[in-house]
């Protein structure tokens, strides 16, 4: 069982990135997936969260507009669109998921310790 999260790397202020988060092991679709990054000498933060039953997706607040989180079943992938980056958004990303659970809890999506696989992370730099 893998989670491996990729398309990072070194963007200007303004740019877009498209992140993968690759499952293998296991049928992704079955399972919410969590997007989270850290940044240096911070504590991991939730981003986003894509549930697995009817798609809704969650976002916190200062990525609304920005970023888009998508599912491709047949792929087993699961994709985070990242626009209008900005230099705050530098940070180690990784995905996630909760293990036996399909949807996103809706209230608390954000807080990691809901979240049990946890695959590599990439990095996204954002100059300024």
């Amino acid at each position: 069982v893998q989670l491996q999260a990729s398309g990072g790397g070194l963007v200007q202020a303004g740019g877009s990135l498209r992140l993968s988060c690759a499952a293998s092991g296991f049928p992704l679709d079955y399972y919410a997936i969590g997007w989270f990054r850290q940044a240096p000498g911070k504590e991991r933060e939730g981003v986003s969260c894509i549930s697995s039953s009817d798609g809704r997706t969650f976002y916190v607040d200062s990525v609304k507009g920005r970023f888009t989180v998508t599912r491709d079943n047949a792929k087993n992938t699961v994709y985070l669109q990242m626009n209008s980056l900005r230099p705050e958004d530098t940070a180690v990303y990784y995905c996630a998921t909760e293990r036996g659970v399909p949807d996103c809890r809706s209230g608390t999506y954000y807080r990691p310790i809901h979240y049990d696989w946890w695959g590599q992370g990439t990095q996204v730099t954002v100059s300024s």
